[in-house]
């Protein structure tokens, strides 16, 4: 069986609406069981996630209907000073100042795993599936500090793995949407019409939605197309699912 997961990424309270209008997205070519959220638990240091608040009894219902809650950093915001020139470019070029997880040092970046972990476990009372760091960037101190902490399923743009034994569970690019400038905007949509028939032959095929794009009408309208298409030669699963595999 060909597998197509979905994950909509940064949930957290500052993003209620488009975590709405995305969800009602992709429910309609999936269920809730087979989707994927990537949660912050405290968005750029200003919008924390409280127990007991209105957003986390949301949380835990859709926890609760099936959805895999994944860690998603802590702050989702780099306010690390990059030494290495490559880490500088992959900060400013790949993503907008959010590689939180890139020029983290192993004791804070372990910290704030676990600690992210802990909250989302507290809040929605199930295990989280795992951990992805913002923008899919770790340096790697990060890397080395997933094993540590136990997670069961990382992922970054090109992979999927499980982190205690470094085993790759899948292979191939996911396909996502940028949201942030004209550009961007016109980049990611022709990636969009170039990735799915590329990929239909790959065991796994992987979407991400983010809350900027609930906001342009071209991406979502990319959004259905890329997941009907993909619809057509894969099975929309859990990313659980592969480590059964």
């Amino acid at each position: 069986m060909k597998r197509l997961l979905l994950s909509l990424h940064d949930v957290g309270p500052c993003f209620e609406g488009e975590v709405d209008r995305l969800l009602d997205r992709l429910s309609m070519h999936a269920a809730p069981g087979t989707l994927a959220m990537l949660v912050v638990p405290n968005h750029w240091g200003v919008h924390p996630l409280l127990p007991g608040s209105p957003f986390a009894t949301r949380l835990r219902g859709w926890a609760e209907a099936g959805v895999s809650m994944f860690a998603h950093g802590w702050f989702h915001r780099d306010m690390a000073t990059h030494d290495n020139a490559l880490d500088r470019f992959k900060a400013r070029r790949m993503t907008a100042g959010e590689g939180e997880f890139l020029g983290l040092d192993g004791a804070t970046a372990a910290r704030r795993m676990t600690d992210g972990r802990d909250l989302i476990e507290q809040v929605t009372g199930l295990p989280v599936a795992g951990f992805v760091a913002p923008a899919w960037l770790y340096g790697s101190p990060a890397r080395a500090a997933l094993g540590r902490c136990g997670f069961a399923l990382a992922e970054d743009h090109m992979k999927v793995w499980h982190p205690p034994s470094g085993r790759i569970l899948a292979r191939g690019p996911v396909i996502t949407w940028a949201s942030r400038s004209r550009a961007r905007i016109a980049s990611s949509l022709l990636a969009a019409r170039l990735l799915p028939p590329a990929l239909r032959h790959a065991p796994v095929a992987r979407v991400a939605v983010h809350p900027g794009d609930a906001h342009v009408p071209a991406l979502l309208d990319s959004i259905d197309r890329v997941v009907r298409r993909l619809g057509r030669t894969h099975r929309p699963a859990r990313y659980g699912d592969l480590l059964a595999g």
